[in-house]
This record gives structure tokens, C-alpha cells and sequence, in this order.
């Protein structure tokens, strides 16, 4: 093996051990967001710039990433099986950390002209969260603070949230009070957490 391709090997290794962990890999600890700050050092700066640009506190987006995609940035929903065993393409077209729609993301693109934005980059997503989120705030009146009305209307779409869609669905209720719980949970470990500041 010449020296250039072993020099080139080592820095490759060293490049996948580092700590920004691989592509679709979720941070540890997803329960503390100081843990998942201090592994994903662009994370802060992305969630502090749609923070600054939308409104929308980091504390909110993290909670809602969370349920979205657990933080994994080519997250996509599951497929649908025809017979048990055929595969039959996925459940919706949401992917990447915010698991925009197809349709809502084109719309983000069009609306922000960021045309080049990709829902499996952090920065992306957490800008595309924000627009959306200050929509709703803007449409329906939920503050930017209230992760769980938000999560609803993420959820829903405006329009389902405006018909109150989320009222017949005990299971979806419940995950909203959850990513509302996470929100404050949040909130409190970025008051004391060194990767924030």
C-alpha cells in the first residue's frame, strides 16, 4: 500500500470516529438536551438561528425534532405492506429530522426562495420548523412558546388543527402533552447547560 493511500485510510478512520456521528445516527441520551447538544456541535447554532429569525425557542424545536425523527437526519416513515410481505412505498413522504412533507417543504422553498435546502441538514430543518411554526402562530394564534398546541398543528396541518381534527385522536393528544412535557424538560437543562451558551 503507497504511503499517499495508508495516509488517506487513516484519515478516514479517523473521520468516522468522530464526533458528529454518522449520517442517520441518532444522538445518546436523547432525554438530556445538553448530551445531545455537546455531541452535535451545529446543532445549537442552528436551532439559535431559527430561534433568532422565526421566534420559535430552542427548547420547542429540540421537543419537537425529538418526536419527529429522534434526531436522525434521514429519518423516513415506515412501509406499507401489501399481503404482510409486498412492499408498497412508505406511509408518507415526511423525511429528515422535521419529516417535512414533500408538498410543505416545496412550499418552504418557494416561500423562503432557500432553494437548495436539504430536510436532512440540521439547519435546514430547524429554518423550516420555524417558518412553519410562526405560520401557525401568525394563522392560529398559538405562541411560539406552547409546544403542544404547535405539535398539534405540525401534526394536523393548520387547516386540521383550525377543525380540530387532533380532538378524535386520544393517541395523537397524548403525544402532544408529551412533547409539550419534553419542551419544559428542555428548557430547564438549557438553562444550566455550558454546550447553550
Amino acid at each position: 500500500m503507497s504511503k499517499w493511500l495508508r495516509a488517506l485510510v487513516i484519515v478516514l478512520l479517523a473521520a468516522s470516529c468522530g464526533g458528529g456521528g454518522r449520517p442517520g445516527q441518532a444522538p445518546r441520551n436523547l432525554d438530556n438536551a445538553c448530551s445531545i447538544l455537546e455531541q452535535r456541535r451545529g446543532y445549537y447554532q442552528a436551532f439559535r438561528a431559527a430561534e433568532r429569525k422565526w421566534g420559535v425557542p430552542v427548547h420547542v424545536q429540540m421537543a419537537t425534532i425529538y418526536q419527529e425523527s429522534k434526531f436522525i437526519s434521514d429519518a423516513r416513515t415506515p412501509l406499507k405492506f401489501s399481503l404482510g410481505v409486498i412492499p408498497m412505498g412508505r406511509q408518507s413522504s415526511a423525511f429528515g429530522y422535521s419529516q417535512a412533507l414533500d408538498g410543505t417543504w416545496k412550499e418552504y422553498l418557494v416561500s423562503t426562495g432557500n432553494r437548495r435546502a436539504r430536510r436532512d441538514d440540521i439547519r435546514d430543518a430547524t429554518d423550516f420548523m420555524g417558518w412553519y411554526m410562526k405560520q401557525s402562530r401568525d394563522q392560529l394564534g398559538i405562541p411560539l412558546s406552547d409546544a403542544r398546541r404547535h405539535y398539534l398543528a405540525y401534526h394536523e396541518g393548520r387547516t386540521g388543527y383550525r377543525n380540530g381534527t387532533y380532538n378524535n385522536k386520544a393517541w395523537l393528544m397524548r403525544v402532544a402533552a408529551e412533547v409539550g412535557e419534553r419542551s419544559r424538560t428542555y428548557s430547564a437543562q438549557l438553562a444550566n447547560c455550558r454546550a447553550a451558551r
